[in-house]
């Protein structure tokens, strides 16, 4: 099978570009893509860089290059745009419908989307990811009524990545809480999860799966068996109907649609609004 390289090109940090032309990359299953991000593209020196480096891709591939471009300047995306690849701007996709039905021109300025401009915003990001990490994995809980949301499942089901992404995302304060053997034998809520029951929201995973995971941290280990992940995984269902917390099956699941969904679910407020 052929292999087709994509490149992602920004002015700033390439994040934009990344998240949506991964999105529709998704969408054609069977193909083989090779990624790369060019980042920072800030002068027409570099533009030009970025241009030979895609002119050599294709070369070497035989097919165009793809581009998924969000740079603003005019003269550094022409540079960019003048290469052998399938050129794809997001930013021009839009931005000229968006000035008609606004009856305003852009500002064409770069870097707005992942800058420092709100100095509020960026202090809500940073408090976000601390409070995420001081309260990770149940080993700090005096915080919990500071919370908007906790955690709870097994070992490995998500919750840490799941809480740093909603830090960063969404500004939200999320904890997380590991539910233990004792917790799961005697299918109860530890007191000090019971006290917050309304922020609780469960994380599950397929048995399968989770033996996958544990194997990799812990090869051929009790915590990594089969029966005990399908012990671990079935009391904590069941833990989780009996005190009516809402929970959700991560095994299929990116940790970007988990925070989504549990943003949505659990009408958690936002301090960020991406």
């Amino acid at each position: 099978m052929s292999q087709r390289t994509v490149f992602f090109v920004s002015d700033q940090t390439g994040v934009t570009a990344e998240t949506m032309g991964h999105s529709l990359l998704t969408q054609f299953e069977g193909l083989s893509f090779r990624t790369v991000t060019l980042p920072f593209i800030s002068s027409v020196a570099r533009a030009v860089e970025a241009r030979e480096q895609i002119n050599a891709a294709t070369a070497a591939d035989g097919l165009p290059a793809i581009v998924f471009s969000t740079l603003i300047q005019e003269d550094l995306r022409d540079e960019v745009k003048a290469s052998t690849a399938v050129f794809l701007d997001f930013f021009d996709a839009f931005l000229g419908a968006l000035e008609s039905a606004l009856g305003v021109l852009s500002s064409h300025a770069a870097g707005r989307a992942h800058g420092m401009a709100n100095a509020e915003v960026y202090a809500a990001r940073i408090n976000a990811t601390n409070f995420a990490l001081a309260n990770d994995d149940g080993g700090h809980t005096r915080d919990y009524d500071k919370a908007d949301v906790i955690l709870v499942g097994v070992s490995r089901s998500g919750k840490t990545p799941t809480c740093l992404y909603m830090a960063l995302q969404y500004g939200v304060h999320a904890a997380n809480y590991p539910l233990t053997e004792d917790d799961l034998e005697s299918v109860r809520l530890p007191s000090i999860l019971a006290t917050h029951r309304q922020k609780l929201y469960g994380l599950t995973i397929e048995p399968e799966r989770l033996r996958q995971i544990r194997n990799e941290r812990r090869p051929d280990s009790r915590y990594a068996s089969a029966q005990q992940v399908a012990f671990e995984v079935r009391q904590a269902e069941a833990l989780f109907r009996r005190m009516s917390i809402p929970f959700l099956d991560t095994t299929h699941c990116s940790v970007e649609e988990i925070g989504s969904r549990i943003v949505h679910s659990a009408g958690i407020q936002r301090r960020l609004h991406p």
